[in-house]
C-alpha cells in the first residue's frame, strides 16, 4: 500500500532534509535523539528494526549491515541509502521529492529485499 513510512535517521543526514521531509508530514525519528552520539552502528539498526521504521543513511558501515541482516533472514522494514558523494550536490528539494515518489510506490520496501537506494537523477 502506497503512503509515507516511518523514519530512523542516521546522524549524519543533514538538519535541512530532516525539516524539510517533517514539513512534508513525514514521521521522523533522529539517532542523535535516541542514543548519545558515538553509539556503535549496529545498535542504530537493530533499534530501527525493532521500532518499524526505515533506516535512513548514507553511510557504507550501515549499508553493510543492512546487507548482513538480509544474509542472516533477520527482518527489517526497509534501509533507504544514496551514494555519499552525491549527498552534498542534491538539494533538499530534489530529496524530499525523491522521498515523495517512493513512498507513492504500492510497495516500496519488498520483503524479500527491502534495501532500497534513493532516486535521484
Amino acid at each position: 500500500m502506497a503512503g509515507r513510512f516511518a523514519l530512523y535517521t542516521d546522524a549524519d543526514i543533514r538538519g535541512p532534509l530532516i525539516e524539510a521531509l517533517r514539513q512534508r508530514g513525514w514521521d521522523i525519528v533522529r539517532a542523535i535523539d535516541v542514543f548519545p552520539e558515538g553509539t556503535e552502528d549496529h545498535i542504530h539498526f537493530e533499534w530501527a528494526a525493532r521500532e518499524g521504521r526505515v533506516f535512513v543513511a548514507h553511510d557504507l558501515h550501515q549499508n553493510k549491515a543492512a546487507q548482513a541482516w538480509l544474509r542472516q533472514g533477520r527482518p527489517f522494514l526497509g534501509f533507504l541509502t544514496w551514494p555519499q558523494r552525491r549527498h552534498r550536490k542534491w538539494s533538499e528539494g530534489e530529496m524530499v521529492e525523491a522521498f515523495e515518489k517512493l513512498a507513492a510506490e504500492d510497495e516500496p520496501f519488498q520483503s524479500a529485499y527491502p534495501i532500497r537506494y534513493l532516486p535521484l537523477p
